[in-house]
């Protein structure tokens, strides 16, 4: 067997002259980086790097070439497996009939691990080529509390920020002294950014200072109104830094609120965690050697507001929806898809299987997800949606969710769920209660997550509860013998649902039958009548 070749931009012509995986049209010494991400994932590459690539190969904008900046140590992974392979990286898509579509992207021209050299980040982001700072942060990135929708100032890289002076010349004026670790010892250190709240603030004043035009900031997370959200959050840290001092007699945040674009959008498509055996089959299929390739579904979608007064690239040219509102076509993705994500992981994992292709087609949990939830409890919160019919659209998740080629698994879906659930879920719930609506299916769908923190399955399965406030979720749950209410007890994740006895009356009869006979039987009881 020959050893598959390492993917370089050096081996580009050597995997073209092959003519099984696709190769980047464009030169790659002509990209220019004019957008720079925060959150270099694989729904990213998947995702908005796949649309630009397009538009590059097409010989469109090569000047809006992706930057990628890493936050956190787990990043050092990334910035390894991109540097080494030129930060191109395959994409292989994978339709429910086992096709698939390989290509190598070329859309990010560098990556950067802002630990390494945060000037270099800054430098990159105030460069007056960049006009786009894009986001993937994850649901939790936001910094906010779901149920008061405040920003947290008290989370530690983020009060470490505020209390950090990042102009080393401006520290020096102002006489102060401190580490330069960005560490919060002090009233006012001088040091460098942790969080992305740091990195957009400062490059935005900055950008002001030299008299350079600010750029657009670009949520893509799976949050409602996801642009709305990041300026409420940057505007609430920037102004915490300007009654603080930080920024001197020039105080950022309402320049920010005036200057600066915030677009909403909406975005979509199943992209499991990267296996070994994907790593495995690129080499094996195409005879090509990715560190870090991607996997995903072959469907995909954005909707995105355009407000882009910097400038932006042609994405309608490559199948991307510019609207002027995204609402509705957010509250429908959010409501229906990632709800319903919501809906067959826990019980997924209670019924002990392992992807979600296997849970989308279980007898009893399709109909409660198809059904009870997607019917009967997600559509009355969605508005109408221009051009969606949407049982078609519901139609055609549950045929995404049986997608045996991509094998998402239901651990991940089960992940960061104190991110998800409040930011997904408790708003229908809410909006429902307020209507007078049946919520029993999610109320189920709550107590399968409350069944799940647990940590033991009904077979004495242990499996790893991963959630940024893992220990408090647990904790909560343990607590079920003696107080069968207290996972709903958390204000921050439900607010005050513990209080509706609307809602705890299924999810107490949820719970119990949950611990007692198991998520077969709660499903079979609730979807018995169908």
């Amino acid at each position: 067997m020959t050893a598959p070749t390492a993917l370089t931009s050096a081996a580009l012509s050597e995997i073209a002259a092959r003519g099984e995986v696709a190769t980047p049209q464009q030169p790659l010494d002509e990209r220019r980086v004019g957008i720079v991400h925060f959150g270099v994932g694989g729904f990213h590459r998947a995702h908005q790097a796949m649309y630009l690539d397009r538009l590059m190969n097409a010989g469109r904008d090569l000047d809006w070439a992706l930057c990628g900046v890493g936050l956190l140590p787990g990043d050092a992974r990334m910035r390894d497996a991109l540097d080494a392979q030129d930060s191109l990286y395959t994409l292989v898509t994978k339709a429910p009939d086992g096709t698939r579509d390989p290509r190598v992207i070329g859309s990010i021209a560098r990556y950067l691990f802002a630990p390494d050299d945060p000037e270099a980040v800054l430098a990159q982001m105030t460069d007056p080529a960049v006009r786009i700072v894009s986001l993937t942060v994850t649901e939790g990135g936001y910094n906010y509390n779901p149920s008061t929708g405040e920003f947290q100032y008290e989370t530690e890289a983020v009060a470490a920020d505020l209390a950090t002076r990042f102009d080393p010349a401006d520290a020096q004026a102002a006489g102060l002294a401190g580490s330069d670790d960005g560490g919060a010892n002090s009233a006012q250190q001088v040091g460098r950014p942790r969080t992305m709240f740091g990195y957009v603030v400062e490059a935005l004043r900055r950008r002001r200072e030299a008299g350079t035009a600010p750029f657009t900031v670009m949520s893509c997370d799976n949050v409602r109104g996801n642009g709305d959200l990041a300026k409420r959050m940057i505007l609430a840290y920037a102004q915490r830094r300007d009654e603080n001092g930080l920024h001197g007699d020039a105080p950022i945040a309402d320049w920010i609120a005036s200057e600066v674009a915030f677009p909403n959008c909406m975005v979509d498509r199943i992209t499991p965690v990267t296996a070994e055996s994907d790593i495995a089959m690129i080499a094996s299929d195409y005879g090509i050697e990715d560190a870090w390739p991607v996997v995903s579904e072959d469907f995909v979608q954005w909707v995105l507001e355009d407000e882009f007064p910097a400038g932006r690239p042609a994405w309608e040219e490559v199948g991307v929806q510019m609207v002027e509102d995204v609402e509705p076509y957010e509250l429908m993705k959010l409501r229906l898809l990632n709800c319903s994500h919501q809906a067959i992981a826990y019980f997924g994992l209670l019924l002990g299987q392992t992807y979600a292709d296997e849970a989308a087609v279980d007898p009893h949990l399709a109909p409660f997800t198809r059904t009870l939830y997607m019917d009967r409890e997600g559509t009355p919160t969605v508005p109408e949606v221009p051009g969606m019919d949407l049982d078609a659209y519901k139609d055609e998740l549950m045929a995404r969710f049986a997608n045996t080629s991509v094998k998402d698994t239901l651990a991940r879906l089960a992940a960061e769920s104190s991110d998800r659930i409040p930011t997904w879920l408790v708003p229908v719930i809410r909006e429902n209660l307020e209507a007078g609506r049946d919520v029993s299916a999610s109320a189920a769908i709550v107590a399968s997550w409350a069944r799940y923190a647990e940590g033991t399955g009904e077979n004495g399965e242990q499996w790893p509860v991963v959630d940024r406030l893992h220990d408090r979720v647990m904790a909560a749950a343990a607590k079920h013998d003696e107080d069968p209410l207290a996972f709903l007890r958390d204000e921050e994740l439900f607010g005050d649902l513990v209080e509706h006895e609307a809602f705890t009356t299924p999810y107490l009869h949820a719970l119990e039958v949950l611990r007692t006979d198991g998520a077969r039987t709660l499903l079979t009881e609730l979807t018995a009548a169908l």
